[in-house]
């Protein structure tokens, strides 16, 4: 695995050591791991010092930070009567505004408080996608356009009922994506230098999760988790080395990433349950190795995820279900080990996001509330839970609001984000 990460980062070009920045969806190897970076081994019992504040519209993308900037799109002010999304730059130090990219973006989805996915920063460019398909690559000092695309216009988007939510995923020179275009363009891959369509891949709809990058034998692959099934492609051309169907009983609804340890890859679904995968080590193939799916959403017998992507850890699965248990599996076989419901008030898609902090956790769940605890085999151990920013009711109307971005933590320091504001608070002794 060490190797593996070395590798990752070497091909990804970062250049800040590891674990420094947040440059895209959940880190720089989009797995929550976070550096060594000492951080507090006992929060206040309040609500945590914040560094500086500013207003921000309403959207559910976590910010991402590189090379002393933070970057996260939004809806844009309340008081603005045109619809539209904007990619913001601030300074991480202080909060100030460093630039903003505005563009009309009518929303005809579901839930419409805002842009979904997380602005990807590499080698000096900013790439973000809207809801609607919007995909904008942008200098990320000046935010001058460089590059942009209507996914829409240019592959008649299947859009999904909340529409577009994977983050960009860089590789080598190329930007993949889940567009949930027709025929076989439910992924696509541009040129990050120009923007030309480079290969399309895969006729099925789309779902919600962000694609992941593996490695099988001396092969990178690139894992995504469409409507309808778990599919490893071939990240220079789009060729599909392995295909795992994993059909919707209701409606697509695969919102989690995909993890991976060692040789096992897993996804969980709302109302479609879990599915263990075993990657070959050896070449690019896979098989399934269990699938469980409980009666309903709400009576599940393993585990049906919504928002909160699950880790996994030794022999175990930790996870959040359907209606915010907290729970712990077993690896081999997916049977429920135990259940706890102390992380977060139960609720329809209550979520946890999972930061892995050495032997310990760190979760944000949607009360805004930050919590260092241990996920063990026998339970749940709390250490410290504190308050980050307030809930706000836009992203949803129900029981008070939620915090459902997902934050990003980089240097000891902790970026957050409701539909009001946006947040850095420190972590660091």
């Amino acid at each position: 695995m060490k190797k593996f990460v070395c590798i990752l980062i070497v091909m990804c070009g970062y250049t800040n050591a590891f674990g420094e920045d947040w440059p895209q969806w959940r880190g720089v190897n989009r797995d929550g791991v976070l550096d060594n970076t000492p951080l507090l081994e006992k929060f206040p019992s309040d609500e945590l010092e914040r560094l500086w504040t500013v207003p921000l519209g309403a959207g559910y993308s976590g910010p991402t930070v590189a090379d002393g900037r933070v970057y996260v799109t939004d809806r844009g002010p309340l008081d603005v009567e045109k619809e539209i999304e904007r990619v913001l730059c601030f300074d991480a130090a202080d909060g100030s505004l460093i630039w903003e990219h505005t563009y009309d973006a009518p929303y005809t989805i579901s839930y419409r408080a805002g842009p979904r996915a997380t602005v990807t920063v590499h080698q000096g460019r900013a790439i973000a996608v809207g809801a609607m398909g919007h995909m904008k690559c942008l200098d990320a000092e000046t935010g001058k356009v460089i590059w942009e695309h209507d996914l829409n216009q240019m592959y008649s988007l299947r859009m999904p009922i909340w529409g577009i939510t994977a983050s960009p995923l860089i590789y080598d020179d190329l930007v993949i994506q889940i567009a949930a275009g027709s025929g076989e363009a439910c992924v696509v891959a541009f040129d990050l230098e120009t923007g030309q369509p480079r290969w399309q891949a895969l006729d099925e709809r789309a779902g919600y999760s962000a694609p992941i990058l593996v490695q099988q034998g001396q092969q990178d692959v690139v894992v995504c988790w469409t409507g309808e099934s778990v599919s490893g492609l071939n990240p220079q051309t789009g060729e599909v080395f392995w295909n795992i169907p994993m059909l919707p009983r209701n409606m697509p609804i695969g919102v989690a990433t995909p993890i991976v340890q060692g040789n096992d890859l897993f996804v969980s679904s709302f109302y479609d349950g879990s599915m263990l995968i075993r990657l070959d080590p050896t070449q690019p193939a896979a098989e399934q190795r269990w699938r469980r799916i409980g009666e309903s959403e709400r009576n599940t017998d393993s585990l049906h995820c919504m928002i909160s992507t699950p880790i996994m850890k030794g022999d175990f699965i930790y996870g959040v279900d359907s209606y915010g248990e907290l729970r712990c599996l077993d690896l081999k076989t997916g049977d429920r080990v135990w259940e706890n419901n102390t992380a977060v008030p139960k609720a329809r898609w209550a979520t946890i996001h999972t930061f892995r902090y050495g032997d310990r956790e760190l979760l944000f769940n949607d009360q805004g509330e930050l919590i260092l605890a241990e996920l063990r085999p026998d339970g749940y151990r709390e250490i410290s839970r504190t308050k980050v920013l307030e809930r706000t009711r836009q992203q949803l109307n129900r029981r008070g609001g939620v915090t459902w971005a997902h934050p990003a933590i980089a240097d000891g320091m902790i970026y957050a984000r409701n539909d009001k504001e946006l947040v850095c608070a420190s972590l660091k002794p």
